[in-house]
């Protein structure tokens, strides 16, 4: 059975990315006791996906890295994985929260070692590659995933492969008698840092996304570049493994569009740049553009993949997608800088996805003020609750960092008045 100690001086932290963790250390290295609830099996969240970061290209797992040595080395933090806050009650300094608990079925007496995911023969498509390669019935989320702990899928449970685990590991730590949980504990205050989702691209029917094998995601896109992805670096088509040699990169793919998107992602743009330098110099990239919006300190990076040889830009809203030769995606479209019509083949084709929150509005379990994009609105009506990163707006991971330091401290404010009117 889990159990949390906290009272109305503890601060809830709702999401483990990149805002969640950067919330919930800030808040614990100032003394705040923090319980961090995580719907995924690790914290990391989306950044642990990333290949590298723009515009100095260093790869996440270095900040990564640094971020959980702060969590493990903190005594007032307590990081509950593969749960969802259900519920929260109360007001101000007074809340109540409720988690719902999904058993992992390994246990704390796990080391990692990987005995169980060598016995299981199930397979299921990996999420941490976005169904692109398979995963085992028992597995390490990822190389980094914290905890370090494997996880066994329950679609397994009942079944020999779930007892070929159990018989495989040599300390006890798997479980097949674990039950989903529901805890409740107290919270002065709450930060809610769910972060974000790519927005579905098979809702942008014209470009063929469900139909084509050869179009993919931007996300998508970012595991195949790292060498610990699925295909171990090596950009290949998804439709007969062949090594690329001509990709396209459409921008605003669902953003800023009355019928998907409201509102602009602002990374889209600088995601598709840095990953025009994922390819070798002698693929042909193409970077479908309405219009380039990259401020202030990644301007420079615009000009340095602007002046690459190998980079074409073609100022053009995309109209659709047909299947050419070869299963290649054929783009068909105006170059509104001459007016051209075009019908472009392409080995590759690559979509720049907006970032929606990943909790739907109808979904929150507090009443809490949000816009009609779905982001949670600093509105006083939300007491002591306080967005972080993405779930507030669209943003890069710099700022989205810089935001859930501000969450932070506007949580501990709420316990500090709780303490100094209980003394």
């Amino acid at each position: 059975m889990t159990e949390v100690i906290a009272t109305n001086e503890t601060i809830l932290v709702v999401g483990g990315g990149i805002s969640g963790m950067t919330a919930a250390l800030e808040a614990a290295e100032t003394g705040k006791k923090v319980v961090l609830v995580e719907k995924r099996p690790y914290i990391g969240g989306r950044v642990t996906q990333l290949y590298k970061y723009f515009p100095k290209l260093c790869h996440p797992t270095c900040g990564l890295e640094i971020n959980q040595r702060r969590a493990k080395m903190n005594p007032n933090l307590t990081i509950i994985t593969m749960a969802e806050v259900t519920d929260i009650k109360g007001e101000a300094g007074n809340y109540t929260a409720t988690a719902k608990i999904a058993p992992r079925y390994i246990n704390d007496n796990c080391t990692g070692c990987g005995d169980c995911g060598k016995a299981v023969e199930a397979e299921f498509d990996d999420e941490y590659n976005y169904g692109m390669g398979k995963r085992k019935g028992a597995y390490l989320p990822h190389r980094m995933a914290m905890p370090q702990q494997y996880v066994i899928d329950p679609a397994i449970i009942g079944t020999d492969d779930a007892q070929k685990a159990k018989d495989a590991c040599k300390v006890n730590a798997v479980d097949l008698d674990m039950q989903e949980e529901t805890i409740e504990f107290n919270a002065g205050a709450v930060v809610w840092a769910t972060g974000w989702q790519p927005y579905d691209a098979n809702k942008i029917q014209p470009y063929g996304y469900d139909r084509f094998e050869n179009v993919i995601t931007s996300v998508e896109f970012e595991r195949l570049a790292d060498p610990t992805g699925p295909t171990g670096g090596k950009i290949l088509r998804p439709s007969d493994g062949k090594e690329v040699k001509n990709v396209a990169f459409i921008q605003c793919a669902g953003s800023r569009d009355k019928n998907h998107l409201l509102h602009c992602s602002r990374i889209c743009c600088m995601a598709s740049l840095k990953q025009c330098t994922y390819p070798a110099d002698d693929v042909d990239i193409s970077v479908y553009y309405i219009d380039i919006r990259a401020i202030d300190r990644f301007e420079d990076f615009y000009q340095k993949v602007k002046a690459q040889d190998n980079v074409n830009f073609i100022k053009s809203k995309v109209a659709s997608i047909v299947k050419g030769d070869d299963d290649s995606p054929v783009l068909h479209g105006v170059d509104t800088e001459g007016y051209n019509r075009y019908a472009n083949q392409h080995d590759l084709v690559v979509l720049a996805v907006g970032m929606e929150p990943s909790v739907d509005k109808e979904s929150f379990p507090v009443d809490i003020v949000i816009n009609e994009e779905g982001f949670i609105e600093p509105a006083s009506e939300n007491g002591g609750i306080f967005a972080a990163g993405c779930s507030s707006d669209a943003l890069d991971v710099n700022r989205a960092a810089q935001h859930a330091t501000g969450a932070a401290l506007r949580a501990v404010q709420v316990i500090n008045r709780v303490a100094g009117t209980e003394g």
